[in-house]
């Protein structure tokens, strides 16, 4: 409410909201202007994690608490601005989850999309209904919502892994549902690598047949580093990149062409050594991680120094400038997808 009232109007205007509000009724009056904002107004703040900070605290948590015990030994990579949330952005989650040789995190299932970005370490697996997933460095693995999962090292050494899921947009939702299955693991149902042999190649089982086993909104769930790493490297070859956002991929599902998941888009960049993107502002708040190279990213005028396996959070609308002092790859997830189905998303290139 911008226009002066008189003080007498003002007195029983006070009086009136007092009047109403044990019946639960307030005027929208005096609070519009903060529920229908001119711009986005993201309390996130950006924020860069080191990955040798991060990956020290996480062992000496593997030390105390096993990964069964824990269910899911997990360190929460909370926004500052977004303090108590357990959210990096307002609707969407990240942590680093470790898994020592020999351990199995236990099979559940659960509303949320989630997709694993593995960090570091080999050999370790994820099985999603049954069918595992070889996880090595930079693959992208994801357990879409309600489908079983679990994870297990085999391996000789740590294996550390991003987190990424919509727990926020879910719970804002108030449509959280999850279940545990009796057994630590799911009984495997196929040899790894089934989904991709069926769904990976631009190609699908005839629907209908017993071969189409895989859900269809969501048959494809591992994209290894190896495959997409030579797509973005095989792109660089030819012709300049794009002035705001580099050489850049996006991950798709191969049942509809869309973005990997529901709520989540998935993507990686390649910015050649000595590029300064140009000013990027975008609604979705989006989550990196420093694959290879190093640089900076300049959000709104504040500088993040950018190592391997390093994670930062551009949130909604924040001015993103990315300079790479070497060829720098980088991993990126966001809301996109689920903001262009509801109309909400757009950008702003300087």
């Amino acid at each position: 409410m911008s226009a002066t009232l008189s003080n007498d109007a003002a007195a029983q205007l006070r009086a009136l909201y007092a009047e109403m509000q044990p019946r639960s009724l307030y005027p929208l009056w005096e609070v519009l202007g903060a529920l229908v904002t001119p711009q986005p107004r993201s309390p996130a703040r950006p924020h860069r994690w080191r990955y040798a900070e991060a990956r020290e605290y996480l062992l000496r948590a593997g030390d105390l608490i096993s990964a069964e015990q824990a269910e899911r030994r997990v360190l929460v990579m909370e926004n500052p601005g977004l303090p108590g949330s357990s959210s990096i952005t307002s609707s969407l989650y990240a942590g680093l989850q470790l898994i020592l040789p020999g351990e199995i995190a236990p099979c559940h299932r659960h509303a949320q999309c989630a997709l694993r970005f593995v960090m570091e370490g080999d050999g370790a697996f994820t099985a999603v209904d049954g069918e595992k997933a070889l996880m090595r460095p930079f693959d992208l693995v994801l357990t879409p919502g309600w489908q079983w999962h679990d994870h297990g090292n085999t391996s000789s050494q740590p294996m550390i892994w991003l987190d990424g899921l919509d727990l926020p947009t879910v719970l804002n939702f108030d449509a959280s549902f999850a279940e545990h299955l009796p057994a630590s693991a799911h009984p495997e149902t196929v040899p790894p690598g089934d989904s991709a042999l069926r769904y990976g190649r631009n190609m699908r089982p005839m629907r209908g047949t017993a071969t189409d086993r895989r859900s269809a909104s969501q048959p494809l769930f591992h994209y290894p580093y190896a495959e997409w790493r030579e797509s973005l490297r095989r792109i660089a070859r030819d012709g300049d990149p794009d002035p705001h956002l580099g050489y850049a991929l996006e991950f798709t599902n191969p049942a509809d062409g869309g973005a990997v998941m529901p709520t989540i888009s998935a993507h990686v960049r390649l910015l050649p050594g000595g590029f300064s993107s140009r000013p990027r502002a975008s609604t979705d708040g989006t989550i990196f991680v420093v694959v290879e190279g190093s640089g900076s990213a300049r959000v709104d005028g504040e500088d993040l120094e950018l190592q391997p396996r390093d994670t930062f959070v551009v949130p909604s609308w924040r001015e993103l400038v990315l300079r790479a002092d070497s060829e720098l790859v980088l991993f990126g997830y966001s809301d996109r997808t689920a903001q262009e189905k509801l109309g909400l998303f757009r950008e702003r290139r300087g």
